[in-house]
């Protein structure tokens, strides 16, 4: 696993007792302060988790260039991110170092700011929206139209929420609204077929044994027949999950009480954003959670 800006490196060392001793985790950020204190905790974690070596790294580089930090192709199998790409300068190179990085398969969770409306050029460069991190905020069209010209599959929502932004930052940017939101998205060779399915799961995920929340749009239940989108089927088949989803072709699975069919997915954050203000707990749970669908 790889973690863009990892700063004091507590993601990783999360990370580091969820991946065990036969994992490994990177942790890349620019800064020599942030590296000097990540490292200093190396041993102290590799005793507490009980590993017989570290399984955890911290190197230095931009996350813009990969590969100047001498990382190489194909890689990682998951690559995650906290509130950092919004703050760079050049977020397509940074997504497009990902998915170079990434192994076949892969992905890249990430958490981040984005906005409802563009804004002007002379407010992106407004230091003080820079330093909120308002000013390198993306639209979530301008992150799907990203991800598809690099040649991730669709992005997928997992969550957001609506940011509080103070007064003096209102002043600035009228009446546009954020939200921090989180996306998935996975790196599927090209010549994966694309065939709406119905998607079982079968299980053996630890902490998830009987029920997988995937995104904002899918939770599977243990042995629950759920139709999924083509993309979504694509993934299933060729990334870690393979092994955890039994997938049959829609048009060859017999109807049951225990399938249902596709409904329309959601990938805007802030409509998921609003749904919550409006007193709802999740797009995908309780009254509004059918079928392993949002309703």
């Amino acid at each position: 696993m790889l973690d863009l800006g990892s700063g004091s490196g507590r993601d990783c060392y999360m990370l580091s007792k969820l991946v065990g001793q036969k994992g490994h985790v990177t942790g890349i950020d620019m800064t020599d302060e942030q590296l000097e204190l990540s490292r200093q905790y190396i041993d102290f974690h590799t005793e507490k988790f009980g590993f017989q070596q570290p399984n955890v790294e911290f190197i230095k580089g931009y996350i813009e260039d990969l590969k100047a930090a001498n990382i190489k192709d194909n890689r990682y199998d998951v690559i995650i991110s906290n509130c950092v790409i919004n703050l760079s300068p050049d977020k397509k190179a940074v997504l497009r170092e990902a998915y170079r990085v990434l192994k076949d398969g892969g992905e890249i969770y990430f958490s981040d700011m984005y906005i409802n409306k563009a804004l002007p050029a002379e407010l992106k460069e407004n230091k003080l929206l820079w330093g909120e991190g308002i000013g390198g905020a993306l639209t979530w069209k301008e992150l799907f139209h990203i991800a598809a010209e690099i040649g991730f599959c669709t992005p997928r929502l997992v969550t957001a929420r609506y940011i509080t932004v103070n007064e003096d930052l209102k002043n600035i940017v009228g009446d546009r609204k954020f939200v921090s939101a989180t996306f998935r998205l996975f790196k599927v060779p090209q010549d994966a077929v694309k065939i709406k399915s119905q998607a079982v799961y079968n299980g053996g995920i630890t902490g998830y044994e009987d029920k997988l929340e995937f995104d904002a749009n899918f939770t599977f239940k243990v042995g629950e027949a759920v139709e999924v989108d083509q993309e979504l089927g694509r993934i299933l088949k060729r990334s870690r999950f393979a092994d955890k989803f039994s997938l049959q072709e829609a048009e060859k699975m017999p109807c049951s009480e225990s399938s249902h069919p596709i409904k329309e997915t959601i990938g805007d954050p802030f409509e998921f954003a609003e749904a919550e203000s409006n007193g709802a707990q999740s797009l995908c749970s309780g009254d509004n959670f059918e079928g392993g669908r949002c309703s």
